[in-house]
């Protein structure tokens, strides 16, 4: 059968495939030979600059233009290339050689990949590719998630609520602080993966720069190589490497991404609880089912599927931060099909964020059970009415408290009234006691 979205293999390039059509920009074979050619093109030019050859301005806007509007027709030479040469980056070299004759550039051409080893390309080409995903796809999306929570939580900021600890009734709470808890969580592991640096090698066959110097030994190639890395490509070029990158850095994007998939996956099973406990209704779409069998279901779909795929994601990013960092001796090829699938578990991340904001859109505040739901424990201001005794020196307050709360089937607003009343205090204090409820008990927390 042909390749299309009801016969992909994969549900990324199947059922998902236009939630994330656009990271084919960043992971797939066209992004990589772009990524590339655009590599090459740069160090080219780069070398152009340094004076080791003159290019005419013919030359140098020809392939810019090549890198600018680079297209499938492209890509698709270098891999008939490949076909021939069993080699993916020495077919980009000759597909650039190929556009050089176009352009009449005479003997320049043997400037293409001058010194280098396959993975000067790729090493860089992937970081660029990586690091444009994480600004222009990754970052905007997991950030709006966060605004999108913390709208949320503005609009609950009044919203008094149950808490279960251990998953038992708890001191009240607000609901609109449980969301700014994942605001704020989201927003730190944000903040640790926005300062990991995107590392590059660029140095030659086994990282010395060996065919450079023995050409060019007067030249300061390691300053040369630092340039070229840092200021013309935005990178950070590591000063000691094998044949490849090390890739510890990649492990830590990795890891990091992890982080917050975590911290969105307990997001997911805490709002799918809420919905079950009622706190939560969900809206409905004209002609959508629930259940095949069950006409009064609304299932909270969209926080299971942003679970599964964020579990699907995390277990692909555990092997590569593990596995990536690993190589033998100077270099293996393990890591170069490992490489390809890094757009796999970003493009499964996305796919769970689309979801959370979707089921986000579907909520709707359901204050009358949470409302009953406070209602119906009351032995929740336990801890008020014991800690205001303890302020005014009573005498064993916990005690007391816990004689009369813990374990009991349900204690009510009358019980903990009476009690109040028993007490040998005065009645300024009875009355400071009463006036606690579980609606009001919920203490303070920052500005939100």
């Amino acid at each position: 059968m042909e390749l299309n979205t009801l016969t992909a293999i994969s549900p990324i390039d199947g059922r998902y495939r236009k939630q994330v059509s656009q990271l084919d920009l960043y992971f797939s074979e066209f992004a990589l030979i772009r990524y590339r050619v655009q590599v090459e093109v740069a160090y080219f030019l780069f070398l152009a600059d340094k004076k080791f050859f003159n290019v005419n301005n013919s030359v140098r806007s020809g392939l810019n233009t090549i890198v600018e509007e680079f297209s499938p027709e492209y890509a698709q030479r270098v891999k008939d290339i490949e076909a021939v040469t069993n080699h993916d980056v020495k077919a980009v070299e000759y597909f650039l050689k190929e556009e050089l004759d176009k352009l009449n550039a005479g003997e320049i051409k043997e400037w293409i990949h001058f010194g280098l080893t396959s993975q000067d390309i790729n090493n860089t080409a992937v970081p660029l590719s990586w690091k444009d995903c994480m600004e222009l796809e990754y970052l905007p999306a997991i950030i709006n998630l966060q605004n999108a929570l913390h709208e949320k939580a503005k609009e609950w900021k009044g919203i008094s609520m149950l808490a279960k600890t251990h998953g038992q009734p708890a001191s009240p709470t607000i609901l609109g602080k449980e969301f700014m808890v994942f605001v704020e969580r989201i927003a730190n592991q944000v903040n640790l993966l926005s300062v990991i640096p995107n590392a590059a090698k660029f140095g030659g066959a086994t990282g010395n720069f060996n065919a450079h110097v023995v050409a060019f030994p007067a030249k300061d190639w390691v300053k040369m190589g630092n340039e070229f890395v840092e200021e013309h490509l935005g990178l950070q070029r590591m000063q000691f490497t094998t044949q490849i990158e090390h890739y510890d850095n990649f492990a830590a994007y990795f890891d990091a991404i992890k982080r917050v998939n975590n911290i969105l996956i307990d997001l997911c099973r805490d709002v799918w609880t809420y919905i079950s406990m009622e706190y939560f209704k969900q809206k409905t779409k004209q002609g959508e089912v629930g259940s095949s069998a069950m006409p009064h279901k609304v299932n909270p779909i969209d926080f299971e599927n942003a679970e599964g795929n964020l579990g699907i994601a995390n277990a692909l990013l555990e092997h590569l931060s593990a596995k990536l960092p690993i190589s033998r001796l100077q270099r293996d090829l393990t890591d170069s099909t490992v490489l390809r699938n890094i757009g796999v578990p970003v493009a499964h991340t996305l796919i769970a964020i689309r979801s959370i904001e979707k089921g986000l859109g579907k909520l709707l505040l359901n204050e009358a059970a949470i409302h009953a739901d406070l209602e119906n424990n009351w032995a929740v201001v336990a801890e008020a009415v014991q800690t205001v005794l303890r302020r005014e020196k009573y005498p064993n307050p916990y005690e007391a408290l816990k004689d009369l709360t813990r374990g009991k089937a349900a204690i009510t607003k009358k019980d903990i009234h009476r009690f109040i009343g028993k007490l040998k205090i005065p009645d300024e204090l009875k009355n400071e006691l009463k006036s606690i409820t579980p609606q009001n008990y919920t203490g303070t927390t920052a500005k939100y």
